[in-house]
C-alpha cells in the first residue's frame, strides 16, 4: 500500500439500513462534524478513519483520484443499501488557488445519511460510540476588517475595472474577508443547524473547518448522469414583494449580469463537453430567489463518458468563470495581484465522493473557515467593465450576512 496513505491495513467498512434519523444534524457530535445538507437530505459525518493533505500544484486532483483508489479501493466492504453515498466515502475541501496548500481529504469514521425515503450508516473499524451533546452558543460577536478594509476593496474593484476595460480581460471575481470573534468556541453544529433552516435550497455543508451554504452545486455524478448549476448575476432581496420583483425584473434585463452569466455559462459548456457524450444547456437562465439574495441560474446536464468519476469532472471544472473570471488564467493573475490574500478553501471545491464515484460537490461560497472562537468570512462578486465599486460593495455585505446570520441567530 502507498506510504502516502498512513494506513497500516486496509479499511473495514460497514453500511447499514437505520430508522430515519428525521434531523441529520442533531446527531452529529461536537468535535469536527462533516456535513453535506440540502432539504433535510445528505450526509453527516464524524470521526476519520483516513486522511490526506493534497500537495498543492497541478497536479493535486491526480493526486486526490489516486489517493482515493487506493484508499477506498482496497476497503473490505460490506454495503447492504448499495446507492450513492452508500459504502465508503470522502469528504473533501480543495483550495482555490491550486498552488496554495490547504486541501484536503477525510475518509470518516462514522457517515449518517438519509435520501428519498432511505437512510443509513456506515461505520468504518467499528461501531459508534461518540456521546452528542447539547449545542452551544457562540455568544457575543464581535467583527472586524480582514485583509482589506471597505475602502481599500473597493479600490481594488476599480483597478479590476480598469484592467478590464482596458481589454485586459472581460470578468474578474473578487472576494472579500471578514473576522469575527466570539467569546465561546464556535460549535459548527449550531452554525450548520440556522444555515440549514434558513436557506433549505442551498448546500449546507461543514469539511475540516469549512462551513457555509452554497448555493451553487458545482457537479453531481449519479452513474453515467452528471448535473451542475451555474449562478452568476445578483441582487440583493427587495424591501417588499414588489420591489423583490421590480430587482428580479431588473437583474433579468441587466447586459451587465447577463454578460456575466453568459462567461460563467460557457466556461461550465467548455469543460464539461470533453467528459460528455451528451450535454444539455438551457438558452435563457432562471432566476433563483434565496432568502438574501437572487441569482441568475441555468442547470447543465449531461451524460458522462465510461470511466469519469466525480473529482475528474471537479478537475476540469474548477475554477469556473463564476468565482474566477473570464479569460480564467488572467483573471487569476489580476486576483492575486489586486485581492490581497489567500481565499483558503474559499470558492473552492467542497463535497464528498464514494467509492462508486458518484458524489456531490459545490463551490465553497457564503461560508467561513472556523478556528476555535474565530471565524474568517468570505464573500466575493462578479467585476464587469461597468461595475461600480460601492455597488459591488454592497453586494459582498449581502452575502456576508448568510454567515452572519449563522453566528448570531
Amino acid at each position: 500500500m502507498s506510504v502516502a496513505l498512513g494506513l497500516t491495513r486496509p479499511l473495514v467498512v460497514r453500511t447499514t439500513p437505520v430508522d430515519d434519523p428525521v434531523d441529520l444534524i442533531s446527531r452529529l457530535p461536537e468535535a469536527a462534524p462533516y456535513a453535506w445538507i440540502r432539504r433535510g437530505e445528505g450526509l453527516v459525518a464524524w470521526g476519520e478513519a483516513a486522511r490526506a493533505v493534497v500537495p498543492p500544484g497541478p497536479g493535486r486532483f491526480g493526486w486526490a483520484r489516486d489517493w482515493l483508489a487506493a484508499t477506498l479501493g482496497a476497503a473490505h466492504v460490506d454495503d447492504g443499501v448499495g446507492v450513492p453515498g452508500s459504502g465508503p466515502v470522502a469528504f473533501g475541501s480543495f483550495t482555490f488557488d491550486e498552488n496554495s496548500p490547504g486541501s484536503v481529504l477525510v475518509v470518516p469514521r462514522i457517515v449518517l445519511a438519509r435520501r428519498d425515503g432511505r437512510a443509513w450508516l456506515t461505520t468504518v473499524g467499528g461501531e459508534p460510540l461518540d456521546l452528542v451533546t447539547a449545542p452551544r452558543e457562540p455568544g457575543r460577536i464581535r467583527y472586524g476588517d480582514g485583509s482589506l478594509s471597505a475602502p481599500e476593496w473597493e479600490h481594488a474593484v476599480a483597478g479590476a475595472v480598469e484592467r478590464i476595460r482596458a481589454g485586459r480581460l472581460e470578468k474578474a471575481v473578487l472576494a472579500r474577508d471578514l473576522t469575527a470573534t466570539a467569546d465561546q468556541a464556535i460549535d459548527v453544529r449550531v452554525l450548520l443547524a440556522r444555515l440549514s433552516g434558513r436557506y433549505p435550497d442551498c448546500y449546507t455543508f461543514s469539511c475540516d473547518g469549512l462551513v457555509g451554504a452554497t448555493p451553487e452545486l458545482l457537479v453531481r455524478r449519479t452513474g453515467e448522469t452528471v448535473e451542475s448549476l451555474v449562478l452568476a448575476g445578483t441582487t440583493p432581496r427587495g424591501a417588499d414583494e414588489a420591489d423583490d420583483r421590480r430587482r428580479g425584473a431588473a437583474l433579468r434585463a441587466s447586459g451587465k449580469d447577463r454578460h456575466e452569466h453568459t462567461c460563467a455559462v460557457e466556461s461550465v459548456r467548455t469543460a464539461l463537453a470533453p467528459l460528455c457524450s451528451e450535454l444539455e444547456v438551457p438558452g435563457e437562465p432562471e432566476l433563483l430567489v434565496l432568502p438574501n439574495v437572487q441569482h441568475l441560474a441555468s442547470p447543465v446536464t449531461g451524460r458522462l463518458a465510461a470511466g469519469a468519476s466525480v473529482l475528474d469532472v471537479v478537475a476540469a471544472m474548477h475554477p469556473t468563470a463564476a468565482v474566477g473570471g473570464t479569460p480564467t488564467p488572467v483573471a487569476l493573475d489580476v486576483i492575486r495581484e489586486l485581492e490581497g490574500m489567500d481565499r483558503g478553501g474559499y470558492a473552492g471545491p467542497v463535497g464528498w465522493i464514494d467509492a462508486r464515484g458518484d458524489g456531490e460537490w459545490g463551490i465553497a461560497l457564503r461560508c467561513a473557515r472556523i478556528d476555535g472562537s474565530r471565524a474568517r468570512l468570505f464573500a466575493g462578486c462578479g467585476i464587469m467593465g461597468d461595475s461600480v465599486p460601492a455597488a459591488e460593495l454592497a453586494e459582498a455585505q449581502a452575502k456576508f450576512r448568510v454567515m452572519q446570520y449563522a453566528l448570531e441567530g
